[in-house]
């Protein structure tokens, strides 16, 4: 059995990460859920967008969570392309092309009965009187603005009213009282909306379950999304393709749906039609939470709201979370990006795309590097058409940025070399006006640009910092001799290949 195949849940993944130094680590220091713990995590390793001084650093497990006393609380275990390489038993580099070999060849979930589901080992229902969602799970806030507890790494489960076909999907879930729960839905961007929408015209409550602290394999999974993922096509299965076997679900206790077995904590409830909440209706701020792009996102004046039925968990479980404009969100969102925009550009122009990267500073959804080889000069000008096979793939791209073979597109630094060696701004720019894009960029908004007709619209732009074929030879790199390092290091270069 090789590593990933070890990994069946969040705590084995642990198990793995703890046995690799400089992954994990713990702490007995009182935390308080608010604010302070993901204050403490910015320092250790949030990364991403999250405002500096940050860095990329090691998961941080929370063993004393203030008004918690048999729950602890995880964050960060995906805030490392590298340790996301390790639980899926992969290269960092090489993380789309797994994804993408997962989506072609999917295994699809299987049931198993509720006596062998871990995650109904401790059972909450709704109509205890002693009943508060706020008191079992351990959700914090990010900041002191944010509208309130937010479970930032829920999987949430429902199906389609119609056809009975299922998805999971994460999104952003704010506590609002002790059994109600807010819903933010990007808008057209994800199938539980369709699902949602489909029910509430038929006035009638849509059954979800939100699945937390899960197979880092199933995180990354449900987050692809169209034209790679369409309706229909349970993300599930690209977890089992990951691991070479189903994910195991369960029927929940109080509602008509399917639960994921092994995890931390089950929430089960229903989406209400026609029922709307102010998310910030408990702490007046107008801000939501720190969202991917780096800013607090506005909290809405109606959400759809989750009645919740039921609570159930493990015994001592673990409470997962994650910072919303952390490396955490660039490795799920990001990584399914480059295994979308990899298998749409492979179809159209086989062998030319060598590697794509998802970077950090686009959250894994504003900007993409595409690494490109030109093999022969009709290759010329591919390498835009590629960029826009790009944006096809994933809507919510705002930046593309093309390379040659000879540049690193995972070095930020080599990248930005290319853009000053090898880019001509009014010759290698091309912009894309009037195009989709995403809410939660500040500037995709008519207060910023009057010419955009709508918040979400924006220019879309290719920098094209690749070295035009007929000029290859004036663009040589220094040559450096080839050595083995690990002679004069080899403390250093000990795992080199």
């Amino acid at each position: 059995m090789n590593e990933k195949n070890k990994i069946t849940d969040l705590r084995s993944a642990i198990k793995l990460l703890a046995s690799i130094p400089g992954q994990l680590i713990e702490t007995n220091e009182p935390v308080d859920p608010h604010a302070e713990l993901s204050g403490v995590y910015r320092y250790i390793g949030a990364g991403g967008t999250v405002m500096r001084p940050t860095k990329i650093g090691p998961a941080m497990i929370f063993n004393n969570v203030k008004g918690h006393k048999n729950a602890r609380v995880i964050i960060g275990l995906l805030a490392s392309r590298e340790r996301v390489g390790l639980m899926l038993d992969s290269k960092p580099e090489k993380l789309g092309f797994l994804l993408n070999e997962a989506v072609k060849k999917p295994i699809a979930p299987v049931i198993i009965p509720q006596t062998e589901a871990v995650c109904q080992e401790v059972v909450h229902y709704a109509d205890d009187p002693n009943f508060d969602i706020r008191k079992l799970v351990p959700a914090p806030t990010n900041t002191e603005e944010d509208a309130g507890p937010y479970i930032t790494m829920g999987m949430c489960y429902a199906s389609d009213p119609e056809s009975g076909e299922s998805d999971i999907t994460i999104h952003r879930l704010c506590l609002q009282s002790k059994d109600e729960i807010s819903m933010y839905f990007v808008p057209g961007a994800r199938h539980l909306e369709v699902f949602r929408e489909k029910a509430e015209k038929l006035n009638k409550p849509l059954p979800i379950s939100i699945s937390i602290g899960v197979d880092p394999a199933i995180e990354i999974a449900s987050c692809f999304e169209p034209p790679t993922t369409p309706l229909g096509f349970n993300e599930l299965s690209i977890a089992g393709a990951i691991r070479g076997i189903p994910v195991k679900l369960t029927n929940c206790l109080t509602i008509n749906e399917k639960a994921i077995a092994n995890a931390e904590y089950v929430i089960e409830g229903n989406l209400l039609p026609n029922v709307r909440v102010r998310e910030d209706q408990n702490t007046n701020t107008g801000k939501a939470m720190p969202e991917f792009p780096g800013y607090t996102g506005p909290a809405c004046s109606e959400l759809p709201v989750i009645k919740v039925k039921a609570v159930t968990h493990r015994i001592n479980p673990i409470m997962q979370t994650c910072i919303g404009p952390s490396e955490e969100h660039v490795s799920m969102a990001g990584i399914p990006t480059e295994a979308s925009i990899l298998q749409m550009i492979e179809k159209a122009m086989p062998g030319r795309l060598l590697n794509v990267y998802a970077h950090p500073s686009g959250g894994g959804k504003y900007m993409a590097i595409l690494q490109f080889k030109k093999s022969k000069p009709s290759d010329e000008g591919r390498q835009r058409q590629a960029a826009l096979l790009a944006f096809s793939a994933f809507s919510e791209l705002k930046h593309v940025i093309l390379v040659d073979e000879d540049v690193d597109p995972f070095d930020s630094n080599d990248v930005m070399w290319a853009l000053n060696t090898r880019y001509q701004g009014d010759i290698d720019t091309v912009f894309i006006p009037g195009v989709r894009c995403h809410p939660l960029d500040p500037s995709q908004n008519p207060y910023y640009n009057p010419l955009l007709k709508d918040k979400g619209i924006s220019c879309k732009v290719i920098f094209d910092c690749t070295v035009p074929y007929n000029l290859k030879d004036k663009f040589q790199r220094a040559k450096f001799k080839d050595v083995d390092p690990s002679r004069f290091a080899p403390e250093l270069f000990k795992n080199i290949e």
